[in-house]
């Protein structure tokens, strides 16, 4: 049968990564992955890995080892690729003398998934007895690497130490993971799964971008603030937004931290997580991250007001309605703005309006008080955009008084916009 990957979808702007999918937009489109395929149970995932490939728009080279065959045929890679599987057999064809060149040249990365000891130890020592280790030296790509193998072999020392070898060259790693193995075990040594070694891809062809060796901190969601042991005041904000801001971040080559108050969802891969859950320790973890920071992104909903006093038990109904007395939560970009150069040096700040009336002189004012490199404004009550939706439309408001309002686009767009016009800020 055929393989498939529930990858949700892939957009592509600017250059940069977003996560939902067309072919004519995606991230992937253009750009050439090789992948290895060595002798191990999960060589079944590895259909997954290339069926996501392909659906996001890649060309995807496939190389199966003797033992690969054991498990899957070439005949499924071609059905999920669209593009033959090479065998050992086909080293030794017509074209075999230059078959691993042609394989290896022009490849943006070479990955091996899964990768298993005996395939670890043979590109540690540079054999080249088979057509994945023969095109694995002729390969100047980023090498990716996925190992799978049973918890004692993946412990031994001469895998530890072929690791290392790879580590030292330059090769990345992802996994494997902790879980049941073929063995009956359950230890490290499990694959990766294919959405995990995607987001590993994404992020290796991202290394080279524009924000390289720049540190972004970006915030998301809706933060909560505490009425009594139970109860929380809160907003509407899923955190969406903040994420992919996060991962746009990401495909630039930048170093990411995401402080994210309570939401459902999982965090691009690679970036540094911090969850939070109230505006003071939100603005504590900020305060801590950007210390080496560069930019500042605050896309969270931070509550504008809590409780002025905490209640330490639950509030009973049959004590009739509580009245409860708010003051004001800490303001944080105003905050930090304050301490430049006490606690940060922070070259760009920006910031979200999120607003339901008086959408640019809003945004315009706060831009103003807060003092800003940059603010997007969204108008909340509009149906397709802000809370819930996976869309937004945003006007981008500069300091230098510059105004940009792009159309409805999904949320993965607009975040490769806004951090677009961050990488633009920094340069300058």
């Amino acid at each position: 049968g055929t393989w498939h990957l529930a990858l949700g979808t892939w957009h592509l702007a600017l250059g940069t990564w977003h996560l939902m999918y067309t072919s004519s937009m995606s991230p992937f489109r253009n750009r050439r992955i090789l992948l290895g395929v060595s002798g191990s149970i999960a060589a079944y995932k590895s259909a997954d890995l290339a069926s996501g490939l392909r659906q996001a728009g890649a060309q995807v080279d496939v190389i199966l080892t003797a033992a690969a065959r054991q498990f899957v045929t070439p005949l499924t890679f071609q059905s999920v690729t669209g593009r033959p599987a090479f065998t050992d057999e086909d080293l030794w064809g017509e074209a075999g003398h230059v078959l691993h060149i042609g394989l290896a040249e022009g490849a943006d990365l070479m990955v091996v998934a899964p990768a298993t000891a005996n395939t670890l130890a043979r590109l540690a020592h540079g054999l080249a007895d088979n057509l994945l280790a023969v095109s694995a030296l002729a390969n100047r790509a980023p090498l990716l690497l996925a190992p799978a193998m049973d918890g004692g072999m993946w412990d031994h020392p001469a895998t530890r130490k072929n690791v290392e070898i790879l580590g030292d060259r330059g090769a990345l790693f992802v996994g494997p993971e902790s879980g049941h193995l073929a063995s009956g075990q359950q230890a490290v040594g499990r694959m990766a799964e294919p959405d995990t070694i995607l987001g590993a891809i994404r992020m290796a062809l991202g290394a080279g971008g524009p924000l390289v060796g720049v540190h972004v901190v970006v915030t998301a969601g809706g933060t909560q603030e505490a009425i009594d042991p139970v109860r929380r005041i809160t907003n509407r904000s899923s955190g969406k937004q903040g994420f992919a801001l996060a991962q746009a971040a990401l495909d630039l080559g930048a170093k990411v931290t995401l402080i994210a108050a309570p939401t459902g969802l999982s965090a691009p891969y690679g970036v540094r997580r911090e969850d939070v859950t109230s505006a003071a320790e939100m603005l504590a973890a900020v305060r801590e991250s950007i210390r080496q920071a560069d930019a500042l992104v605050m896309a969270a909903a931070v509550a504008d007001f809590r409780p002025a006093k905490l209640a330490t038990d639950k509030l009973k109904k049959g004590d009739g309605v509580p009245q409860i007395e708010l003051e004001p939560t800490p303001d944080i970009l105003a905050t930090i703005r304050s301490e430049k150069g006490e606690g940060h040096n922070l070259s760009v700040v920006a910031g979200f309006a999120a607003e339901s009336q008086d959408l640019i002189p809003n945004a315009q004012a706060k831009l103003d008080s807060k003092g800003l490199d940059l603010i997007v404004a969204n108008d909340i009550l509009a149906p397709d955009a802000g809370f819930g939706v996976d869309s937004n439309r945003v006007t981008l408001l500069y300091a230098d008084g510059r105004q940009e309002a792009l159309p409805l686009l999904g949320k993965d767009e607009v975040a490769a916009r806004v951090m677009a016009a961050v990488a633009e800020l920094l340069e300058r």
